[in-house]
């Protein structure tokens, strides 16, 4: 058997991945290592595994699979965390910006840091994609807006978003009692969606305010999700629901995003640590 793993647990907003310094310690096959650490009842418990590692473009390098095994692009909540455990252990050059290489392209960090530690980070999401072959999903050239979209027994009109890995947005009156996991699965899984997608229920509480609900690609519905709030950003833009800036309220808290103008999508929200451990060398 190989030597253990170590590992650190951490979450934004709830939405919690287990991870692995990869700059010195190798994963054989991060796909198994990922189902298995991320079984709530015989594993660690997470979304999935994140793995940090070097990097030719940028201070790190970050790679992800969700909890079914897939690989993703990225994960906005997962990328703060990667930043806390890049600046606190070394990894990266200790300075308040940091750059990390992902599956959706190099993304630039501003870190918050008091007495060595890093309490919140924010990042630039970068330029949403919203041309239709962008995303991916199938259909007609140009943007998805208010889109119907039949899923199960009921229609819906969704916005399609891709932050570096597809979104498909769509706002309801009462997000708490909507039957998520009924709907999730049917629009992730949807013929329209090549590569399937992740799917993000909003409810709009004022322009600069809402409360979302997400169900991950992969991972079914999850705490939070940071690119799924910038795509909740951008569609609420795009269909007149809301401002440039608006705070997110998620079942594991909150972030705050902004989009400004011709420019990226920002996000700032906290990063914690939960706890440390070894996973048995055998994935």
């Amino acid at each position: 058997m190989s030597e253990p793993i170590p590992f650190t647990k951490m979450h934004g907003c709830g939405n919690d991945y287990v991870y692995v310094d990869g700059f010195h310690h190798a994963v054989a096959d991060p796909v198994a290592m990922a189902k298995a650490v991320s079984d709530r009842r015989f594993g660690v418990g997470s979304d999935g595994l994140i793995l940090i590692l070097p990097s030719d473009k940028a201070d790190v390098r970050m790679r992800m699979w969700n909890a079914d095994g897939s690989e993703a692009e990225m994960c906005g909540n997962g990328i703060r965390c990667v930043a806390k455990l890049a600046y606190e252990r070394g990894l990266a050059p200790k300075r308040a910006r940091l750059t990390a290489e992902t599956g959706a392209g190099v993304l630039t960090l501003e870190l918050g840091v008091k007495d060595g530690r890093v309490e919140s980070v924010t990042v630039d999401m970068g330029i949403p994609r919203l041309e239709r072959a962008e995303v991916p999903m199938r259909g007609p050239p140009g943007r998805v807006v208010n889109e119907e979209i039949r899923a199960g027994d009921r229609t819906f009109r969704v916005t399609a978003v891709s932050m570096g890995n597809p979104h498909c947005v769509t706002f309801v009156d009462d997000v708490k009692a909507f039957p998520v996991a009924t709907y999730g699965p049917l629009l992730e899984n949807h013929a329209s969606f090549p590569r399937r997608t992740n799917v993000e229920f909003v409810e709009v509480r004022s322009r600069g305010e809402v409360v979302q609900r997400t169900w991950e690609r992969g991972a079914g519905e999850t705490w939070a999700c940071g690119t799924g709030a910038a795509a909740v950003c951008v569609a609420g833009v795009l269909t007149g629901r809301t401002d440039r800036d608006v705070l997110i309220h998620l079942l594991g808290g909150d972030l705050r995003l902004s989009w400004p103008e011709g420019k990226g999508v920002r996000k700032t929200g906290p990063a914690v640590v939960v706890f440390e451990g070894q996973w048995p060398g055998s994935a």
